[in-house]
């Protein structure tokens, strides 16, 4: 969502609210640079590697959280097997962040691929 305001800087460019946004951005983490690295991971996540999902999660805000999943080597095969409990308890994160990880993002990724592969 964040990568849409800096396309409209670029279509407003005197504009200071703008430019102000793109700072914020800079400072969590460069989202326009990370958004690029989409295009670099398969698109089906059970052909992902550990650092695309590291990747993902970083991409969609989870900074901090992303590297528990490289520690815990969970590649897109393993992220498809996880159930709430092992998001919320085996990687050692805090309640919130997890919980969010879990409703949305894992378990639309598992439901998204469900899908794709039934038909």
């Amino acid at each position: 969502r964040r990568g849409n305001w800096r396309f409209k800087q670029t279509d407003e460019p005197c504009s200071l609210p703008m430019l102000s946004v793109d700072m914020e951005n800079k400072e969590n983490g460069s989202v326009g640079v990370k958004n690029s690295m989409e295009s670099g991971r398969p698109p089906d996540p059970a052909d992902w590697a550990v650092m695309d999902v590291v990747n993902y999660f970083r991409t969609v805000g989870f900074e901090e959280q992303a590297s528990a999943f490289q520690e815990q080597e969970i590649d897109g095969k393993s992220l498809l097997l996880m159930t709430r409990n092992d998001v919320l308890t085996g990687l050692q994160l805090k309640l919130g962040p997890a919980l969010k990880i879990y409703e949305y993002h894992v378990k639309p990724l598992q439901t998204k691929h469900l899908k794709n592969n039934s038909s």
